[in-house]
Protein backbone atom coordinates (compact mmCIF):
# COMPACT_ATOMS: atom_id res chain seq x y z
CA UNK A 1 0.00 0.00 0.00
CA UNK A 2 0.19 0.19 0.22
CA UNK A 3 -2.41 0.46 1.11
CA UNK A 4 -1.81 3.00 3.92
CA UNK A 5 -4.72 -2.15 -0.53
CA UNK A 6 -13.77 -10.59 -3.23
CA UNK A 7 -15.45 -9.92 -4.88
CA UNK A 8 -15.72 -13.50 -5.96
CA UNK A 9 -18.32 -13.58 -3.72
CA UNK A 10 -19.94 -10.76 -5.59
CA UNK A 11 -18.77 -12.39 -9.14
CA UNK A 12 -17.33 -8.72 -9.58
CA UNK A 13 -13.37 -9.80 -8.86
CA UNK A 14 -12.32 -13.65 -8.65
CA UNK A 15 -11.69 -11.72 -5.19
CA UNK A 16 -11.96 -7.99 -3.63
CA UNK A 17 -11.70 -6.34 -1.07
CA UNK A 18 -8.15 -2.32 -0.30
CA UNK A 19 -5.42 -9.11 -1.17
CA UNK A 20 -6.55 -17.21 0.26
CA UNK A 21 -7.19 -20.66 0.25
CA UNK A 22 -3.77 -21.71 -1.50
CA UNK A 23 -3.86 -23.14 -4.89
CA UNK A 24 -2.89 -26.85 -4.13
CA UNK A 25 -1.61 -29.17 -1.33
CA UNK A 26 1.77 -27.49 -1.68
CA UNK A 27 0.66 -24.71 1.01
CA UNK A 28 -2.32 -25.95 2.08
CA UNK A 29 -4.00 -23.27 4.77
CA UNK A 30 -5.62 -26.44 5.79
CA UNK A 31 -1.79 -27.65 7.05
CA UNK A 32 -0.33 -29.45 4.19
CA UNK A 33 3.38 -28.51 4.75
CA UNK A 34 5.81 -28.57 2.02
CA UNK A 35 9.32 -29.75 3.26
CA UNK A 36 11.91 -26.56 4.35
CA UNK A 37 13.15 -24.62 1.14
CA UNK A 38 16.87 -26.03 2.55
CA UNK A 39 18.31 -27.93 5.39
CA UNK A 40 19.50 -24.31 6.75
CA UNK A 41 15.92 -23.11 6.45
CA UNK A 42 14.20 -26.11 8.59
CA UNK A 43 11.85 -24.88 11.23
CA UNK A 44 13.64 -26.39 13.68
CA UNK A 45 16.79 -24.48 12.92
CA UNK A 46 14.48 -20.97 12.62
CA UNK A 47 14.83 -18.12 15.21
CA UNK A 48 11.06 -17.52 15.56
CA UNK A 49 9.59 -14.96 18.27
CA UNK A 50 7.28 -17.71 19.74
CA UNK A 51 8.99 -20.98 19.76
CA UNK A 52 7.37 -24.00 17.83
CA UNK A 53 4.90 -21.16 15.87
CA UNK A 54 5.13 -19.29 13.23
CA UNK A 55 4.11 -15.71 13.72
CA UNK A 56 2.55 -13.16 11.60
CA UNK A 57 1.23 -10.13 11.60
CA UNK A 58 -1.39 -7.87 9.81
CA UNK A 59 -3.35 -4.84 10.72
CA UNK A 60 -7.38 -5.09 11.71
CA UNK A 61 -9.45 -5.24 10.36
CA UNK A 62 -8.22 -7.23 7.71
CA UNK A 63 -10.28 -5.91 4.06
CA UNK A 64 -10.45 -8.34 0.99
CA UNK A 65 -9.81 -9.41 -1.21
CA UNK A 66 -6.68 -9.35 0.54
CA UNK A 67 -8.17 -10.98 3.69
CA UNK A 68 -11.91 -12.55 3.81
CA UNK A 69 -14.69 -12.12 6.60
CA UNK A 70 -12.22 -9.94 8.59
CA UNK A 71 -10.49 -13.36 9.20
CA UNK A 72 -6.57 -13.80 8.22
CA UNK A 73 -6.23 -17.41 9.92
CA UNK A 74 -9.29 -18.59 7.90
CA UNK A 75 -6.99 -18.85 4.38
CA UNK A 76 -8.93 -16.87 2.23
CA UNK A 77 -7.92 -13.82 0.44
CA UNK A 78 -4.72 -12.98 -1.67
CA UNK A 79 -2.68 -12.09 1.54
CA UNK A 80 -3.87 -14.89 3.88
CA UNK A 81 -3.15 -17.38 0.98
CA UNK A 82 0.20 -16.17 0.30
CA UNK A 83 1.14 -16.13 4.22
CA UNK A 84 0.17 -19.51 4.58
CA UNK A 85 1.91 -21.15 1.44
CA UNK A 86 5.20 -19.25 2.47
CA UNK A 87 4.63 -21.04 5.95
CA UNK A 88 4.29 -24.16 3.77
CA UNK A 89 7.50 -23.72 2.70
CA UNK A 90 9.11 -23.05 5.00
CA UNK A 91 7.48 -26.48 7.16
CA UNK A 92 4.94 -25.43 8.85
CA UNK A 93 1.46 -26.68 8.88
CA UNK A 94 -1.72 -24.67 9.59
CA UNK A 95 -1.86 -25.36 13.36
CA UNK A 96 1.61 -23.96 13.81
CA UNK A 97 0.78 -20.68 12.63
CA UNK A 98 -0.58 -18.01 14.62
CA UNK A 99 -1.74 -14.44 13.61
CA UNK A 100 -1.58 -11.34 15.84
CA UNK A 101 -2.49 -8.08 15.38
CA UNK A 102 -0.25 -4.99 14.13
CA UNK A 103 -1.14 -1.49 12.67
CA UNK A 104 -0.42 -0.98 9.02
CA UNK A 105 2.31 1.87 9.90
CA UNK A 106 3.64 0.31 12.81
CA UNK A 107 4.61 -2.82 11.09
CA UNK A 108 7.39 -0.62 9.18
CA UNK A 109 8.47 1.43 11.89
CA UNK A 110 12.24 1.30 13.28
CA UNK A 111 12.38 -1.28 16.18
CA UNK A 112 12.15 -4.90 17.50
CA UNK A 113 8.48 -6.89 16.25
CA UNK A 114 6.39 -9.14 17.80
CA UNK A 115 5.98 -11.14 14.51
CA UNK A 116 7.98 -13.28 12.58
CA UNK A 117 6.90 -11.78 9.15
CA UNK A 118 4.53 -9.25 8.89
CA UNK A 119 1.91 -9.17 5.72
CA UNK A 120 -0.54 -6.15 5.29
CA UNK A 121 0.00 -4.29 1.90
CA UNK A 122 3.36 -2.94 2.41
CA UNK A 123 5.05 -1.99 -0.32
CA UNK A 124 8.94 -1.77 -0.72
CA UNK A 125 10.65 1.39 -0.62
CA UNK A 126 14.12 2.54 -0.11
CA UNK A 127 12.93 4.39 3.19
CA UNK A 128 11.35 1.88 4.68
CA UNK A 129 13.94 -0.59 4.17
CA UNK A 130 15.86 2.15 6.25
CA UNK A 131 14.45 0.26 9.24
CA UNK A 132 12.83 -3.03 8.57
CA UNK A 133 13.73 -5.90 6.46
CA UNK A 134 11.63 -6.81 2.84
CA UNK A 135 11.15 -10.24 1.67
CA UNK A 136 11.60 -10.21 -2.48
CA UNK A 137 7.86 -8.94 -3.79
CA UNK A 138 5.29 -11.17 -3.77
CA UNK A 139 2.70 -8.86 -6.23
CA UNK A 140 3.25 -5.84 -8.25
CA UNK A 141 0.70 -3.44 -7.58
CA UNK A 142 -0.74 -0.41 -9.33
CA UNK A 143 -2.76 2.42 -8.10
CA UNK A 144 -6.22 3.13 -8.87
CA UNK A 145 -8.31 6.21 -8.73
CA UNK A 146 -12.69 5.64 -7.37
CA UNK A 147 -15.12 8.13 -7.71
CA UNK A 148 -18.45 8.55 -8.03
CA UNK A 149 -20.22 7.63 -10.89
CA UNK A 150 -21.40 10.73 -13.10
CA UNK A 151 -19.27 12.69 -10.68
CA UNK A 152 -17.23 15.47 -12.07
CA UNK A 153 -14.13 13.20 -12.43
CA UNK A 154 -15.73 10.00 -12.64
CA UNK A 155 -14.86 10.32 -16.83
CA UNK A 156 -11.69 11.65 -16.17
CA UNK A 157 -8.75 9.78 -19.20
CA UNK A 158 -5.62 11.33 -18.08
CA UNK A 159 -3.95 11.81 -14.70
CA UNK A 160 -3.74 15.81 -15.83
CA UNK A 161 -7.84 15.93 -15.56
CA UNK A 162 -7.46 14.99 -11.93
CA UNK A 163 -5.39 18.22 -10.64
CA UNK A 164 -8.42 20.18 -9.75
CA UNK A 165 -9.78 16.94 -8.19
CA UNK A 166 -10.32 17.06 -4.46
CA UNK A 167 -9.14 13.58 -3.09
CA UNK A 168 -8.76 11.19 -0.37
CA UNK A 169 -6.42 8.97 0.95
CA UNK A 170 -4.96 6.92 3.92
CA UNK A 171 -2.14 8.34 5.60
CA UNK A 172 1.40 6.42 5.42
CA UNK A 173 0.71 4.24 2.18
CA UNK A 174 2.29 4.69 -0.92
CA UNK A 175 -1.14 5.78 -1.80
CA UNK A 176 -0.31 8.94 -0.43
CA UNK A 177 2.89 9.51 -1.99
CA UNK A 178 1.49 8.66 -5.64
CA UNK A 179 -1.39 11.49 -4.88
CA UNK A 180 1.06 14.06 -4.45
CA UNK A 181 4.37 12.91 -6.74
CA UNK A 182 2.10 11.41 -9.54
CA UNK A 183 -1.50 13.23 -9.71
CA UNK A 184 -0.04 16.30 -8.03
CA UNK A 185 -3.47 17.87 -7.20
CA UNK A 186 -3.75 21.90 -6.92
CA UNK A 187 -4.90 21.34 -3.45
CA UNK A 188 -3.66 19.39 -0.51
CA UNK A 189 -5.29 15.54 -0.47
CA UNK A 190 -7.42 14.80 2.11
CA UNK A 191 -5.41 12.62 4.19
CA UNK A 192 -7.26 9.63 6.81
CA UNK A 193 -5.67 7.65 9.26
CA UNK A 194 -7.61 4.62 7.87
CA UNK A 195 -8.67 3.30 4.47
CA UNK A 196 -11.89 2.85 5.54
CA UNK A 197 -12.76 6.51 6.35
CA UNK A 198 -11.63 7.56 2.92
CA UNK A 199 -13.90 5.43 1.70
CA UNK A 200 -16.67 7.07 3.55
CA UNK A 201 -15.51 10.25 2.64
CA UNK A 202 -16.02 9.23 -0.70
CA UNK A 203 -19.72 7.81 0.06
CA UNK A 204 -20.20 11.16 1.72
CA UNK A 205 -18.83 13.27 -0.98
CA UNK A 206 -16.41 14.89 1.04
CA UNK A 207 -13.73 14.47 -1.61
CA UNK A 208 -14.11 13.82 -5.39
CA UNK A 209 -12.51 10.71 -5.74
CA UNK A 210 -10.03 8.45 -3.67
CA UNK A 211 -6.83 6.83 -4.59
CA UNK A 212 -6.26 2.87 -3.42
CA UNK A 213 -4.23 0.10 -4.92
CA UNK A 214 -6.51 -1.61 -7.62
CA UNK A 215 -7.51 -4.36 -6.16
CA UNK A 216 -9.05 -2.50 -3.16
CA UNK A 217 -10.22 -0.30 -5.52
CA UNK A 218 -12.14 -3.36 -7.04
CA UNK A 219 -13.75 -3.77 -3.73
CA UNK A 220 -14.83 -0.51 -2.97
CA UNK A 221 -16.96 -0.24 -6.21
CA UNK A 222 -18.85 -3.84 -6.14
CA UNK A 223 -18.88 -3.79 -1.97
CA UNK A 224 -18.38 -0.74 0.14
CA UNK A 225 -20.04 2.84 -1.98
CA UNK A 226 -22.96 2.32 -4.07
CA UNK A 227 -22.51 4.18 -7.96
CA UNK A 228 -18.82 4.25 -7.68
CA UNK A 229 -16.41 3.36 -10.20
CA UNK A 230 -12.81 2.85 -11.09
CA UNK A 231 -11.75 6.06 -12.95
CA UNK A 232 -8.63 4.21 -13.75
CA UNK A 233 -5.49 2.77 -13.41
CA UNK A 234 -1.59 4.22 -13.03
CA UNK A 235 1.33 3.37 -11.63
CA UNK A 236 3.25 5.13 -8.45
CA UNK A 237 6.82 5.03 -10.05
CA UNK A 238 8.24 6.33 -12.74
CA UNK A 239 11.27 3.13 -12.94
CA UNK A 240 10.97 -0.04 -10.85
CA UNK A 241 7.28 -1.35 -10.56
CA UNK A 242 5.79 -1.51 -7.00
CA UNK A 243 5.96 -4.75 -5.02
CA UNK A 244 4.34 -5.45 -1.88
CA UNK A 245 6.68 -7.09 0.46
CA UNK A 246 6.56 -9.45 4.14
CA UNK A 247 7.87 -7.26 6.73
CA UNK A 248 10.06 -8.35 8.91
CA UNK A 249 12.43 -6.76 11.78
CA UNK A 250 15.57 -5.39 10.78
CA UNK A 251 18.82 -8.11 10.40
CA UNK A 252 16.38 -10.68 10.74
CA UNK A 253 17.42 -13.94 10.39
CA UNK A 254 14.73 -15.23 8.88
CA UNK A 255 15.09 -12.62 5.71
CA UNK A 256 17.61 -15.55 3.68
CA UNK A 257 14.82 -18.33 4.37
CA UNK A 258 11.35 -15.93 3.62
CA UNK A 259 13.48 -15.13 0.54
CA UNK A 260 14.08 -18.59 -0.70
CA UNK A 261 10.02 -19.78 0.29
CA UNK A 262 9.11 -16.07 -1.90
CA UNK A 263 11.23 -17.55 -5.12
CA UNK A 264 9.94 -21.34 -4.55
CA UNK A 265 6.23 -20.65 -5.04
CA UNK A 266 6.78 -18.20 -7.71
CA UNK A 267 9.10 -20.92 -9.56
CA UNK A 268 6.20 -23.09 -9.25
CA UNK A 269 3.70 -20.98 -10.45
CA UNK A 270 1.93 -20.90 -7.27
CA UNK A 271 2.06 -17.28 -6.70
CA UNK A 272 0.74 -16.83 -10.01
CA UNK A 273 -2.50 -19.23 -9.18
CA UNK A 274 -2.92 -17.41 -5.56
CA UNK A 275 -3.14 -13.83 -7.19
CA UNK A 276 -5.53 -15.51 -10.30
CA UNK A 277 -7.70 -16.69 -7.73
CA UNK A 278 -8.05 -14.19 -5.84
CA UNK A 279 -6.96 -10.65 -8.07
CA UNK A 280 -8.12 -12.14 -11.44
CA UNK A 281 -9.77 -9.51 -12.29
CA UNK A 282 -7.93 -6.63 -11.50
CA UNK A 283 -5.94 -5.81 -14.94
CA UNK A 284 -9.92 -4.82 -16.51
CA UNK A 285 -9.30 -0.69 -15.17
CA UNK A 286 -8.25 1.69 -17.93
CA UNK A 287 -5.08 3.31 -17.57
CA UNK A 288 -4.66 6.83 -16.48
CA UNK A 289 -1.27 8.66 -17.85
Amino acid sequence: MVRPSTLLALGALAAAAVACAPADNTASPAGTASPATSTACGKDQLKLVNAGKLTIGTDKPAFEPWFKDDDPANGQGFESAVAFAVAGELGFDRDEVQWTTVKFDTAYAPGPKQFDFDVNQVSITPKRAEAVDFSKGYYTVKQAVVAIDGGKFAGAKSLAELKDAKIGVQVGTTSLAAVKEVIKPSADPNVYNDQIDAVTALKNKQVDAIVVDLPTAFYVTAAQVEKSKIVGQFSATDGAPEEFGLVMQKGSPLKSCVDKAVDALKSKGELAKIEQQWLGSAAGAPELS
